[in-house]
């Protein structure tokens, strides 16, 4: 683990954020963000050679914040949930998550592979990363966040964000399985609104258009596309702090627009009073 800090601990008052995959791109983006709002920002990210350096330049960019790094995996259950716990014991709290971390299929999919003799396992990497990696970063999200004592200004015990895509909301036929993840995660924030309204916390989803980062195969596939600054990815993370009456929402981050999409409308009454009753017996 690397630090760089400045001003006071968490301790005193100092609220604290966690990055998942907070090192590069999107996540980069979202560690300079806190920092520049004063916060105790921990970067999670699988790449120790750059995390440390990340950590103590955005330190130096926001003098007001404090900066630390942890080497996480986030699809390692283990390995995740020991860092949570350890930044807890560290900081005293977790007010926001960004549960950001992900991976593209890299290439063509492996789903369809024409010609083989015997089928070939898919490559479920990218599911353990972008849907499994988020899952448990929510579950481990909602566990230390709720032993905060709920803001009177906003009636929150804090905020988690995940990061989807436009693919969760659009097919990408060039990557499906990155597609899927995506759509899970859209789904898993819708379902955990009303649940996680019960206990004071807050879940809300970013479905960015095309950025540039990392997470692509090849820079040449930027080439022909149209790109959206990541300035307003920006604006959807302020967004969904500044406004606490949003939970269960999904932003698309599009050009310089962050556009809030409602679900699919309920077909007809009989679903909908299903729908109902699910919720009512509390399982399904």
């Amino acid at each position: 683990m690397a630090s760089s800090q400045a001003g006071g601990g968490a301790g005193g008052g100092r609220k604290v954020a966690i990055v998942t995959g907070g090192a590069s791109g999107i996540g980069l983006s979202m560690t300079k963000y806190f920092a520049s709002e004063g916060y105790a920002v921990v970067i999670f990210d699988v790449n120790s050679a750059s995390g440390a350096s990340v950590a103590e330049s955005v330190a130096a960019e926001s003098p007001k914040a404090t900066v630390s790094f942890k080497q996480t995996d986030v699809s390692s259950w283990e390995t995740l949930s020991a860092t949570f716990e350890e930044v807890y014991k560290e900081q005293g709290r977790i007010d926001v998550v960004m549960a950001n971390a992900g991976i593209s299929e890299q290439g063509s999919s492996s789903l369809v592979t024409l010609g083989e003799e015997k089928p070939s396992k898919p490559n479920l990497k990218v599911l353990d990363v972008n849907l499994f990696g988020a899952i448990y970063s929510v579950k481990l999200a909602v566990h230390y966040i709720q032993k905060n004592e709920v803001d009177s200004a906003t009636n929150s015990r804090g905020l988690i964000v995940v990061t989807s895509s436009n693919a969760g909301l659009y097919p990408l036929p060039v990557a499906p399985m990155y597609s899927a993840s995506k759509f899970g995660v859209i789904g898993l924030v819708r379902s955990l609104a009303l649940p996680l309204e019960r206990v004071k916390i807050r879940v809300n989803a970013l479905a960015p258009a095309v950025l540039e980062t990392n997470i692509a195969p090849s820079k040449s596939l930027f080439a022909d596309m149209i790109l959206t600054p990541m300035s307003t990815l920006v604006n959807g993370v302020r967004k969904f702090v500044e406004n606490p009456s949003l939970s269960g929402e999904v932003a698309e981050i599009h050009g310089d627009n962050v556009t809030l999409r409602p679900p699919h409308e309920v077909v007809d009454e009989d679903s909908q009073k299903n729908l109902d009753n699910f919720w009512a017996l509390g399982f399904a």
